[in-house]
């Protein structure tokens, strides 16, 4: 297995894999090719795929607001879980946004993903139970079904 940074000409097979995840929540907007590569424009150092045989098999997007990190849309495809790819994503971002001198990585998990709740409490990602997430929709969104 290989862990390199994502790079635009990804885009194809690691939307794929996401449509591939049923836990995977996707929208129009910031899902599509424009809007992850205007991700990777601003994040181009920590967001990384890995890839076996050619193939792209797991992606993790993470980014910084140059104060805190933020991971998005990790996955990996279904017949290659268990074998350590999540861990290895987790671990490379994690270390770039540590020498990045980022002192605190969140992510945001939909209540009913049990698997990836499970998953990133195993991590070591806990539930803050002291704040209380709230958003304004600047664009209007449409979920990918």
């Amino acid at each position: 297995m290989n862990i390199r940074n994502m790079l635009p000409e990804d885009y194809d097979a690691v939307y794929a894999l996401w449509r591939s995840c049923p836990e995977m929540e996707l929208n129009n907007l910031d899902d599509s090719r424009e809007g992850v590569l205007r991700f990777l424009e601003r994040n181009p150092e920590t967001s990384f795929v890995a890839e076996e045989d050619g193939q792209v098999v797991g992606i993790l997007l993470a980014g910084s607001d140059g104060r805190r990190g933020y991971i998005y849309h990790a996955g990996v495809l279904a017949e290659f879980r268990g074998r350590g790819i999540g861990t290895a994503l987790i671990e490379t971002a994690l270390e770039k946004l540590r020498a990045m001198h980022i002192t605190k990585v969140g992510l945001l998990v939909f209540r009913d993903n049990s698997t990836g709740l499970r998953f990133w409490e195993a991590k070591g990602f806990q539930a803050r139970e002291d704040l209380a997430y709230r958003s304004c929709t600047l664009r209007e969104i449409t979920r990918l079904q």
